[in-house]
């Protein structure tokens, strides 16, 4: 299907990725997302009246896809612990004009419901795994669970089909580099799956970020070079995030995502819908512009689109690529409330 109506922002960039967050809970507790000392016990996390239901996201991502979405994926918070997310995957892609839908997850639930999730319609998964070390996957992650069941999940995705499956890994110094890198790129060439190194980012106010943490990704690719000799790749699509190598000796890809050293805010695609209905147009943004009020006040869909397209075509964001140490200590919203 032709979109109906595309549209550009600012910078002449399209509409073409939805993020949807379905929950801001997670099981996990990552130091650079959702850090225990400010999400603990007591955090007030969203009511299940206050998130979009089923049916509200369903009728978003049509609007979306008639400006020219074609990719939806779910985020959280975790999202396999909104219940029946399987529902939900099934409603998206029976919408015209999207052509997959896809998922970020920690894994932990995975091994239980990578079948359902295929059989629904899901189209990938993308795990995100710090570290093959438990005791460092544990300081990482914050959380008792074993990192086998993440592995586990990992496996059960691939015999799903939901593949190229992606492992998706954030970089600090001094904790999990060097070995690290080389342990989970191993990992990946061993068993097919695509392993991304990610940037350490300053998303939200919470996670303690200081440049002197993160690892270049030309270190990484370096430290990658040195063992498996590696050649760059043309990205698959306009906006991947991604850039990407390839193994010489014929043994897969892997990836290096570059948020901090060279940002790619010039071919950005991406929207993103908050769990409560929120419309963000970057990761680093302060603000998101309600939706959720004006679907359930009885808006029309002429009404949803024009809010939409209006938010898009103002959009200005570049915030990576003027990143300063002014910019740092900007108001953003948190990465676990609009999935990373």
């Amino acid at each position: 299907m032709e979109a109906m109506n595309t549209v550009s922002d600012t910078f002449g960039r399209r509409l073409r990725d939805l993020r949807i967050s379905v929950t801001d809970r997670c099981n996990f507790r990552c130091c650079y997302c959702m850090p225990r000392d400010v999400f603990g016990a007591d955090f007030p996390f969203m009511k299940s009246s206050e998130l979009l239901t089923f049916e509200e996201i369903d009728r978003l991502t049509k609007l979306f896809a008639g400006l020219g979405v074609r990719k939806v994926r779910l985020t959280g918070g975790e999202p396999l612990l909104r219940h029946g997310i399987e529902r939900l995957v099934e409603q998206l892609i029976g919408i015209d004009g999207i052509d997959e839908v896809a998922m970020t997850t920690n894994g932990s639930l995975l091994a239980k419901k990578a079948r359902t999730l295929r059989d629904a319609g899901l189209g990938r998964v993308t795990v995100s795994l710090d570290s093959l070390d438990p005791e460092i996957f544990r300081a990482m992650s914050d959380v008792k669970l074993p990192l086998d069941r993440v592995i586990e999940g990992i496996a059960a995705a691939a015999e799903a089909g939901l593949t190229p499956v992606k492992i998706n890994t954030v970089i600090k110094r001094g904790v999990n580099d060097g070995q690290g890198i080389l342990d989970l790129a191993a990992f990946g060439r061993d068993h097919g799956y695509v392993v991304r190194f990610i940037e350490f980012m300053d998303v939200g106010a919470t996670n303690g970020w200081q440049l002197d943490e993160v690892v270049p990704a030309a270190e990484i690719v370096n430290t990658l070079n040195a063992v498996w000799p590696i050649e760059p790749l043309d990205a698959n699509y306009v906006g991947e995030v991604a850039a990407r190598y390839r193994y010489l000796d014929g043994a897969g890809e892997v990836g290096v995502i570059t948020s901090i050293t060279q940002p790619f805010c010039g071919s950005c695609t991406r929207a993103r819908l908050s769990a409560k209905g929120e419309l963000y147009t970057c990761l680093f943004a302060g603000i998101g512009h309600d939706l959720r009020g004006p679907l359930r006040d009885g808006a029309t869909d002429e009404e949803l689109l024009q809010r939409i397209t209006g938010v898009w075509k103002a959009r200005t964001d570049r915030y990576s690529s003027e990143r300063t140490t002014a910019t740092v200590g900007l108001p953003k919203v948190e990465m676990s409330y609009i999935g990373g």
